[in-house]
């Protein structure tokens, strides 16, 4: 072998440098360092969408309940309806039949002749709903445990309420008959539900049942564009009073359970009257929410 093979074979044997290794090394760290956060960020865009999208669904149930009945389901039924009304059951029971959970529904009814008390032996109340479920909150997909050994599946949305528990101005309130023709404020101006976690003990946020601030409904199912704390709900006494604005919240922080906020950056979505859903962002003008709440309050607003 003469000396000319020798030294081309010798440099095809050179393996890389440490220089280079380490080029190579940084190259690959600056990839990894773009391409994670594009990736979650591709994901928290794909869970906002598809609780958008849910909220798009549960609108059209709505819109397909008054259709069939000429008003939208009562926001919490009350404890003296007859057992057919579902006595302390919510409006999302109530849709179960247009989100293609007819044999629920129908478990439902048959627990409630059963048993009038929601909060007893009901399948339903541990039975979780997907759709009634946002998948950036990390509690979804699965029923939680409460103080008093109960376990429940919950809800990311709820239904408008209004200003607050005490009002009546929204859609959804304590044996509510809602029209449409009485939403006077415009169907494209009068938001239907909105996006909010449960609450950070799983104690709010039942989508099947639940009682709330004197027997209304909120915090639990229903809110208040502007709700206040009446101080008696257990493991809320020491919040604020309130009225509780549109904001950011927090999943391990009781108080948010008073205010309209989601796990998205930036706002939550919301379901309007007319099926369209909104992303609404917190840098909003704070009187818009609490005028996109009320039926009837006569100021007409738009949502940037």
């Amino acid at each position: 072998m003469n000396s000319v093979q020798k030294s081309s074979r010798s440099s095809e044997l050179r393996g890389f440098t440490l220089v280079e290794l380490l080029v190579v090394i940084g190259i690959i760290a600056v990839l990894i360092g773009i391409t994670i956060p594009a990736v979650q960020s591709a994901r928290a865009s794909a869970r906002k969408l598809e609780c958008a999208n849910s909220l798009r669904q549960i609108g059209l149930a709505a819109q397909q309940f008054q259709t069939a009945r000429q008003v939208y389901p009562p926001g919490v039924s009350s404890d003296s309806v007859p057992h057919a009304q579902l006595p302390r059951g919510s409006f999302l029971v109530h849709l179960l039949p247009y989100i293609e959970q007819t044999p629920m529904f129908e478990q439902a009814k048959r627990d409630w002749r059963a048993n009038p008390s929601p909060f007893a032996l009901h399948s339903g109340l541990q039975r979780v709903v997907p759709l009634y479920q946002c998948p950036s909150d990390p509690r979804s997909g699965s029923a939680q445990w409460t103080h008093e050994n109960r376990l429940v599946a919950l809800t990311s949305y709820v239904g408008n309420a209004g200003t607050n528990y005490t009002t009546k101005d929204g859609v959804f309130f304590l044996d509510s008959k809602t029209r449409p023709a009485q939403v006077r404020d415009g169907l494209s101006n009068t938001f239907l539900v909105g996006e909010r976690p449960p609450s950070a003990d799983a104690w709010y946020g039942w989508w099947y049942a639940g009682v709330g601030q004197q027997a209304s409904g909120s915090p639990d199912m229903l809110l208040g564009a502007l709700e206040l704390n009446q101080h008696t709900n257990y493991g809320a006494a020491d919040c604020p009073e309130g009225p509780y604005q549109f904001g950011p919240g927090k999943v391990d922080q009781q108080c948010s359970l008073f205010h309209y906020w989601s796990l998205h950056s930036g706002g939550a979505n919301f379901a309007f009257c007319d099926g369209s859903v909104r992303f609404v962002a917190y840098d909003i003008s704070p009187e818009i929410l609490p005028a996109l709440a009320t039926t009837n309050g006569t100021e007409i607003v738009e949502v940037p």
